[in-house]
């Protein structure tokens, strides 16, 4: 169902010339009406999980212990620490040291996988698996908050089930980010599947919204949250490049032979230029 007013602040949506695609003119925010599919029969035959998981671990690992570092210095006596869409438990595993974790992981599959290595973890949707007066010191949405259709429901959630002066940690794609704004202009002269696969557009699970970090402050302030610590973080590493530019299967061998090549190259550089990853840490008011 497409969306009309602008969830960061309330302006009316304008179609974009993808008809699934929407951009709000006052904020910048973008929104797309794609559907998640995450637990359909089929669901998991669209991606290779282990190829995925490969490509993308080195990566998300890094990037985990620079936001746990952040989250350490505001929380530095520990707590109870929330992983929304724990995924493989990458995160669970690398906070374990320093907080008392839980993870919520909704896609079925993937829950039995990282259950069997005995995780703390439900199988089910935020924050509907938690007791009602359930109450934590940290949330976390790694690379998750931008495919939940009801954003602002899931902000009020969060200030539910968090302590007093509790943290929201979220980090997600960017719609200022280099890879992001190319993307979006070979796509304007035809060129489409790059940036349709930057939405997950005909995957389980696609992007239903892309902020920057000027609109994501704002969402966040108008739910009550104070951003304490922001930043960008490293959208590629070298290790696993080449799985990830393929688990998806949607490119053939020589484009993802150029494309690894160009991104290869380009890594070095890509330090200058806006990040695809942002993050946010926000204290509950």
């Amino acid at each position: 169902m497409r969306r009309t007013k602008c969830p960061v602040c309330a302006n009316g949506l304008a179609a974009c010339r993808q008809p699934w695609r929407s951009v709000c003119s006052a904020c910048g925010y973008e929104g797309s009406d794609l559907e998640p599919t995450i637990n359909a029969p089929n669901a998991h035959a669209l991606i290779d999980e282990r190829a995925r998981e490969i490509g993308l671990k080195e990566l998300r690992m890094h990037n985990f212990n620079t936001l746990l570092r952040t989250i350490g210095e505001l929380k530095p006596s520990g707590g109870k620490l929330l992983d929304v869409g724990a995924a493989h438990g990458w995160f669970l595993e690398a906070a374990q040291k320093h907080f008392e974790v839980l993870g919520i992981e909704p896609d079925s599959a993937v829950y039995e996988s990282t259950a069997r290595r005995g995780l703390p973890l439900r199988n089910g949707f935020f924050p509907e698996v938690l007791d009602a007066g359930e109450k934590v010191d940290v949330i976390a949405f790694n690379d998750v908050i931008e495919h939940i259709p009801d954003i602002e429901r899931i902000l009020s959630a969060c200030r539910e089930h968090l302590t007093e002066n509790g943290l929201l940690l979220i980090n997600l794609p960017s719609s200022d980010g280099i890879f992001y704004r190319t993307a979006k202009l070979l796509s304007a002269v035809g060129i489409t599947s790059f940036f349709q696969r930057l939405w997950q557009k005909g995957l389980p699970s696609p992007h239903v919204h892309y902020f920057d970090p000027g609109n994501l402050e704002m969402i966040l302030n108008k739910h009550s949250f104070i951003p304490r610590r922001s930043g960008q973080l490293p959208t590629l590493r070298f290790g696993g490049l080449w799985t990830r530019i393929s688990y998806t299967g949607d490119y053939g061998i020589v484009t993802r032979g150029l494309l690894f090549l160009i991104i290869a190259t380009a890594i070095p550089f890509l330090k200058l230029l806006p990040s695809d990853i942002i993050y946010v840490v926000a204290e509950r008011r």
